[in-house]
């Protein structure tokens, strides 16, 4: 007899599960797709290489970090060689202390050993021996019973233990900061060098012909940079012939009964530019003798210098202490503007104030440029128009 029973159905949930499977092959398949069509995707073009003038430019800045990172080099020595000197001169003041420490030391020993053969061991011998002579003689009475020549030895011996226990405390304060200031030379020794390291290496990879096409584009860039140097020039010397022309008419028109007073006025005026002028006559001679000297970050001469280094020099031949970075020879003398420059200023460069050079005349001055350059002759305007932060008198 044939069966009635129903065919079996399959549970709803059963389609419930088979969606997610559906998704997840879906899912799978668009990966596939996508990762298909990354992998038919053309490549990723490569950098473009950077044009000679973009080159150029961050050659420059990295000298200009460079120079920036020397003078911090030159701060930095400047006060590791100060802290040395006073660590030293404590050093040597504790020692000298320690001396006559040891001597009276020695003469308080003499009195125990006498006191010792005259019958036993005495105040003086008790001092010399117990662990701390101090708290002993704190006792009036102790004092009392010594002679004069032992309680003045006894004075001698304890200024000098307290004088070298505060020069000792205040050797070691200074030993940490000098610490601290060779370590901050360190840095500022690698900072340079890191930066100088990545100037090199950006030239190295330039090719001949790029590199000839370099030299092409600092050439006329020097050439522009004259040009200015030369317009400066003109302008100076036409506003020296309107001057003297100016004066002549005053001198015409005041008579013979008030040049008296006039030419004592401007004598004085003119014995102060002719004093200067003396003394930059000879810090320009100093600089002159160094053209063709290496620029070498952090020296000070006399085989190589760098740009603050060969300012500071060039004075000191004048008779002019300056310091030692530009930082703080900004800070000598007397600011002048552009248009009243005079050979012997000082020209300092960029907002940071990191470059400084020495005026020699007609737009033109004297300094170290960069490492690989030699101290030479140049336009103030070398790194192009803008640059100049300042001018100053030393004197």
């Amino acid at each position: 007899m044939a069966s009635h029973r129903k065919p079996r159905t399959r549970p709803l949930m059963s389609v419930g599960l088979s969606t997610p499977a559906v998704g997840i092959t879906t899912a799978a398949l668009t990966s596939v797709a996508l990762l298909s069509q990354t992998a038919q995707a053309a490549p990723e073009r490569p950098a473009r290489k950077p044009t000679l003038e973009e080159v150029q430019k961050k050659v420059d800045g990295l000298y200009h970090q460079a120079e920036v990172a020397t003078q911090k080099y030159n701060g930095a020595k400047e006060r590791t060689d100060s802290k040395k000197k006073q660590v030293d001169k404590l050093l040597d003041d504790i020692a000298e202390r320690t001396q006559k420490m040891n001597a009276v030391r020695e003469q308080l020993g003499q009195f125990a050993a006498a006191q010792y053969r005259d019958g036993g061991i005495g105040d003086t011998a008790r001092m010399f021996l117990t662990d701390n002579p101090e708290d002993y003689f704190t006792q009036s009475h102790q004092m009392s019973r010594m002679t004069d020549r032992q309680q003045k030895v006894v004075d001698d011996y304890r200024t000098e233990q307290r004088a070298t226990a505060r020069k000792r405390v205040e050797a070691q304060k200074e030993l940490t900061q000098l610490t601290s200031a060779q370590t901050e030379l360190k840095k500022s020794k690698q900072a340079v060098q890191a930066k100088l390291a990545d100037a090199r290496d950006l030239l190295s990879k330039l090719t001949a012909e790029e590199k000839a096409r370099l030299a092409e584009i600092k050439r006329k860039q020097e050439e522009e940079a004259r040009k200015k140097a030369a317009e400066l020039a003109q302008k100076q010397k036409e506003a020296e012939e309107a001057a003297a022309r100016q004066k002549a008419q005053q001198d015409q028109q005041s008579g013979s009964g008030t040049s008296g007073s006039g030419t004592s006025s401007g004598s004085t005026g003119s014995s102060t530019s002719s004093s200067y002028a003396t003394q930059a006559a000879k810090a320009l001679a100093f600089a002159k003798a160094q053209i063709g000297k290496p620029y070498v970050w952090g020296a000070t001469g006399p085989d190589s210098y760098d740009c603050s280094g060969l300012t500071q020099a060039a004075w000191k031949a004048a008779g002019i202490s300056l310091p030692r970075t530009t930082w703080d020879q900004v800070k000598v003398g007397k600011t002048v503007p552009l248009s009243d420059i005079q050979p012997g200023d000082l020209v300092f460069f960029y907002d940071d104030i990191s470059h400084v050079g020495l005026y020699l005349g007609n737009g033109i001055m004297i300094h170290a440029p960069k490492p690989g350059a030699y101290v030479r002759e140049e336009s103030i305007y070398y790194g192009g128009a803008g640059i100049i932060h300042s001018v100053v008198r030393p004197a």
